[in-house]
């Protein structure tokens, strides 16, 4: 095996190498400096002459004297249980002061791809104890559904009470949580590893934390690093694996700055062409397989950059996902937290996953009617802005009072508030009564009598 000492640019978290033997895409590099140290690295671009390497740790100290050696192999991940109950780095190395982990498995990180043939249509429940989430943007096993927050709302939060929370109702079945973080602080870190610890969640948990002083080029991996373990747990263990990736900004921002050393010609705000690609690569290893028991769902979380959905990260993400959780900066004014926003917000498996067999047979008909009543109820609110309460019938004063209801009692919920499925659609009725029966149109008459209560 051929010691390179060609080492001709380094640009960023890059560096050149020229080469004589032929190099694959993805081999991992051993790179030798000077001073005894070693990093890795992995081909990131091959020619006839020259080789691109992405350095993990950073090019700090490289210099003409740096041995590179290519190792012929692509970036594995080491498997196995005992991973449960674990705290990762982002490129997958014990930071919990644990033991190594002693492999049962070493994994491609790129994972095999899924031929859509063998997809089986989600349809189990997944229950998050998240009112807003459970009756009205239905989180279903095996479905990509992101949340699409902002900068300064409680994301973190609600993907730490999803991941405490979160089961498949009415099966006793193992339920495995994957959480990878990237890019994040130092302080945002030690309330991850606290929440998880103190609330017992890290037992049936795998966390990987890449931190935002890491280096960008080990934002690429972690996703996939998280993937390949809840690939591992969903098909060789029969668990259902909820895979929560933090924040999908980050990942796309490393892959931009990449992009940029490699001198990329760029795309849409300077991101590159390739993005839809390889966010592509993540999204699509969610899913049900037919023939197995386990299956991998993922909720992504990105914080749309100045709020705007139409940026390139949501505008992508919303393309390949399966709807979209969005976070409201109004409610999160008012003090209501989770700050969901139900009206922008979509599933689009949710009809798979609810129904009488699965959740409540009206289900679908309180959520209906709730989307409905609280559009209408948020519609008024602009119009009493201009002519006054005064000026409305009393249809309309009791949409307001829906609305405001609604807020308050059925998207506000405390930040360990595990509310079953069943509280949840009762909860609905409840602030329906609030409407007369004959407004109630999204509702069939039997549904109607069997459940509707006037509100006193």
């Amino acid at each position: 095996m051929k010691e390179y000492k060609t080492i001709t640019k380094i640009a960023g978290p890059l560096i050149f190498v020229e080469k004589t033997e032929p190099i694959g895409y993805a081999d991992i590099v051993r790179i030798a400096l000077p001073n005894g140290e070693i990093k890795n690295g992995q081909v990131l671009d091959t020619s006839h002459e020259l080789v691109v390497v992405q350095v993990f740790e950073g090019t700090a100290g490289i210099d003409v004297d740096t041995r590179v050696k290519f190792l012929g192999d692509t970036l594995k991940l080491n498997v196995s249980k005992d991973m449960l109950g674990r705290i990762l780095s982002g490129s997958g190395k014990p930071i919990d002061n644990g033991p190594d982990i002693i492999p049962e498995k070493r994994l491609d990180i790129i994972g095999a791809a899924i031929n859509p043939f063998a997809r089986a249509s989600p349809h189990d429940f997944i229950q998050t104890g998240i009112s807003t989430i459970d009756a009205m943007n239905t989180l279903v096993r095996g479905q990509k559904l992101p949340l699409f927050s902002g900068n300064g709302l409680p994301h973190n939060e609600i993907a730490l009470q999803i991941a405490r929370q979160a089961k498949v109702i009415g099966k006793q079945e193992n339920f495995v949580v994957v959480f990878a973080a990237m890019g994040i602080t130092n302080e945002e870190a030690q309330y991850f590893i606290q929440d998880f610890e103190q609330t017992g969640a890290l037992e049936r948990s795998v966390v990987f934390l890449n931190l935002a002083n890491d280096p960008a080029v080990e934002r690429l991996v972690t996703p996939r690093m998280a993937l390949t373990a809840a690939e591992y747990f969903a098909y060789e263990h029969d668990a259902h694996v909820l895979v929560i990736l933090t924040d999908i900004t980050n990942y796309c921002e490393s892959l931009r700055e990449i992009g940029a050393a490699r001198e990329e010609i760029p795309g849409r705000r300077g991101y590159p062409g390739y993005m839809y690609t390889d966010l592509a690569t993540i999204y699509e290893r969610a899913g049900v397989i037919k023939g197995k028991n386990g299956s991998v769902t993922q909720i992504p979380i990105l914080t749309m950059v100045g709020d705007d959905i139409t940026h390139p990260i949501p505008d992508l993400t919303g393309y390949i996902t399966e709807g979209q959780i969005v976070l409201s900066r109004e409610l999160h004014r008012k003090g209501i937290y989770p700050s969901i926003d139900v009206l922008p917000s979509l599933s689009r498996l949710m009809n798979l996953g609810i129904g009488p067999t699965r959740t409540r047979e009206d289900h679908k008909q309180v959520s209906d009617q709730l989307y409905a009543a609280y559009a209408e109820g948020r519609d008024l609110r602009g119009l009493v802005a201009i002519v006054g309460e005064e000026a409305l019938s009393e249809r309309d004063k009791r949409l307001l009072k829906f609305a405001a209801e609604f807020e308050d009692k059925f998207v506000r919920q405390r930040r360990d508030e595990d509310r079953s499925i069943a509280e949840t659609l009762d909860m609905g009725w409840k602030l329906l009564g609030i409407l007369p029966e004959n407004e109630l149109t999204r509702i069939s008459p039997e549904m109607r009598k069997k459940y509707y209560k006037a509100a006193q």
